[in-house]
Parts: structure tokens; C-alpha cells; sequence
């Protein structure tokens, strides 16, 4: 039997609760397939570590990790703490460290929920985005001198490297060859960053010659916005900058019905150090404890995780569980405009998936 090491970080908010719902249901899963098991070892790390010890996971946090297989991360963030503190004592520590550069944020719209976007019924709205994931206007290059005098400078550099930028767009160009559309949307900000943004649009030209069987097209990322609110059905797979990726995939997942149900995958395609795979809600701090949470997200970042691990049929069977559960209103949660709790949603998946006789 195969097993796979998982380190579970609930991390913040609703964190916690949505990865104990997906780890149940990833239980379901194996023994539901028979053929793996899931070695899952949980870390404390967050904001309530941060209040107890100063720092939000110990010194070598990530290279803990690097043993383990795969990593199921919940959120990050509280109130009381700066974000700055939080992204950049976990999150970001976990990711760049491990070189996860590729983040890839498949959004559709599920069965049973509706999409704000009139016309919009489901097939209209199929998108991968994929984001640089270790440097651009994450990279943390910068600073601030004279602080708290009239004559303060703060500066924030977007560092983008021909390396960095070369193996995203290529990872993109190769998920689109994948997709039955090969479609690929290049988001960047050239009329107004002149040599970053110049040098991304250069290089997915010289990248595109080597997928001809791809169609590309490029967008300024102001002009995408509309694209993805009126023209949906145009795009594909989109891949762009650290921050313009996040900002868009915020709005897909919103386009698509709720945040509540957007997975993502901060993937090392080469495998060379383990991924790590979270939903985007993040830390909703104030539905924390009242259980109503919305799973689905958690359960379609668990699927990927589980297909990134090698286990496509379990992953398959996990999304169809994922679908039957959301096409019933009555098993939507407050985020979908229902009254269904994180509880019984996730029964409601975990029963799916035991009655799932597709192999």
C-alpha cells in the first residue's frame, strides 16, 4: 500500500476547521480506494504560536517539511496582528523557501451554484490561473528609512529575474497545452511598468514559439477585469504576476459564486520539495467558531492535492462528491446564501463518496 506524508497546518481563523473537515473526508478517500494510506502529522504553527513564542512557526520551519509528501494548509492571519507579520512569518516562509513558484487556481462554476454574472450558466466560466508564486511585488525587496519623520521614504520593489519569469509563463503555456481550448491569456501592466512588466511580455513571445499548437493572447490587467466580468467564455488559462494573479483570482472565485469554494496549489512542478495546497477563503475571523464555514474549497484543494500525489482516481472520486453535495441547496453553507453547516456539509461528502461505486 502506498503512503503518502501530509503535514496538516490549520494555521488561523476558520483554518483549523476546514482542515479537519478535509482531512476526513481525504480519509474517506483512502479508505474508500484501498490502494494508499495518508501519514498525517499536524503543526501548531499561526497566530496563536506567534502570541505564545514571538514567531508565527520555529527557525527551520520549512525545512521540517521538506519530509513530507505533501502540505494541507488552512489560512493565515488574525485581527490582532499585522498582515505583514502573519503572510511573512508563515505563508510566504513556507512557499519561497521550497520554491513552490507555480500557483495554480482552477475556477468553475459548481453544479448547484449560481454565478452573479448574468448569461453566465456554467460552461461560460472555466478558468485555470496560474500565478508566480516566488518574486514580483512578493520578492520583499525594499524598506523604509527616516521613519516617522516628515521626509520618510518606504519602498517596495517588484523583482522580476528571466528565470523566474521564463519557467512560470513556460508552466502556463504547458497547463493550457493540456486543456482541450490551449488557450493561454499573458496578464501584465507594460504601458505603465516599462521594464519588469516589458520584459514579461518579451519573454512569453520567445516562450510561445516553442507551443505552437497554443493560442495566446496578452491583456493589461485593468483591461482584464472586464474581460473576466463580460467576455468569460474568451478566456482559458491565464497566468500573471504574484500580485495582479492574486487580485484576479479573488475576483474569478467571486465570479464563480464565493470564495468559499476556490481551491489553490502552490506546486514545485519539478518535485523537488514537497507542494502545498490551501483554499484562498482565508482566516474569516469573524465566522470563526460558529461553524458554518464553507468546506468546499478545502475538499477541491484535497483532490488536487490528491492528483498532484498520484492518485487520480481518488481525486476524481473526491470532485464528484464535491458536485453532487453542491448541486442540493439545502447543503449550501451561509457563504452560498443556504444555512448548512461545515458539519453537514462535510457528512454530506463523505457519505458521496462512500455511495461512489465509479472506478
Amino acid at each position: 500500500m502506498r503512503t503518502h506524508r501530509i503535514a496538516a497546518i490549520g494555521g488561523d481563523g476558520i483554518g483549523p476547521e476546514v482542515i479537519a473537515a478535509g482531512l476526513q473526508a481525504l480519509e474517506v478517500c483512502a479508505e474508500r480506494d484501498g490502494g494508499f494510506s495518508l501519514d498525517v502529522q499536524s503543526f501548531d504553527w499561526g497566530s496563536d504560536y506567534y502570541r505564545k513564542h514571538g514567531v508565527m512557526m520555529p527557525a527551520g520551519g520549512a525545512d521540517q517539511l521538506r519530509a513530507f509528501d505533501a502540505i494541507y494548509f488552512g489560512a493565515v492571519g488574525a485581527p490582532d496582528i499585522p498582515d505583514h507579520l502573519t503572510l511573512w512569518g508563515l505563508r510566504l516562509a513556507i512557499c519561497q523557501p521550497l520554491d513552490q513558484y507555480a500557483n495554480v487556481r482552477p475556477t468553475r462554476i459548481l453544479p448547484g451554484i449560481v454565478s452573479p454574472l448574468r448569461h453566465v450558466s456554467g460552461p461560460e466560466l472555466d478558468w485555470v490561473i496560474v500565478r508566480e508564486n516566488s518574486e514580483g511585488e512578493y520578492a520583499g525587496v525594499g524598506g523604509r528609512v527616516h521613519k516617522g519623520l516628515p521626509e520618510e521614504v518606504a519602498t517596495d520593489v517588484s523583482m522580476f529575474t528571466r528565470a523566474g519569469v521564463t519557467r512560470i509563463i513556460r508552466y502556463a503555456f504547458e497547463i493550457a497545452r493540456s486543456r482541450p481550448r490551449k488557450l493561454l491569456t499573458v496578464v501584465t501592466k507594460s504601458n505603465a511598468q516599462r521594464h519588469g512588466m516589458v520584459m514579461w511580455d518579451e519573454i512569453a513571445a520567445e516562450v510561445a514559439e516553442g507551443f505552437p499548437d497554443v493560442r495566446w493572447d496578452k491583456m493589461l490587467v485593468d483591461a482584464m477585469t472586464m474581460r473576466m466580468t463580460l467576455r468569460p467564455e474568451t478566456l482559458d488559462t491565464i497566468v500573471a504576476t504574484n500580485l495582479h494573479a492574486d487580485i484576479l483570482s479573488d475576483l474569478a472565485a467571486a465570479l464563480a459564486g464565493s470564495l468559499g469554494i476556490a481551491p489553490t496549489a502552490n506546486l514545485n512542478p519539478e518535485r523537488k520539495t514537497p507542494s502545498m495546497f490551501e483554499p484562498i477563503h482565508g482566516s474569516a475571523f469573524d465566522i470563526t467558531g460558529k461553524g458554518i464555514a464553507n468546506p468546499v474549497a478545502t475538499f477541491w484543494t484535497g483532490a488536487m492535492m490528491l492528483e498532484h500525489l498520484g492518485e487520480k482516481a481518488a481525486a476524481a472520486r473526491l470532485m464528484r462528491a464535491v458536485e453532487r453535495v453542491t448541486a442540493d441547496p439545502a447543503l449550501h453553507t451561509p457563504d452560498l446564501g443556504g444555512s448548512a453547516t461545515t458539519a453537514k456539509v462535510t457528512r454530506a461528502v463523505c457519505e458521496a463518496l462512500r455511495g461512489d461505486n465509479i472506478i
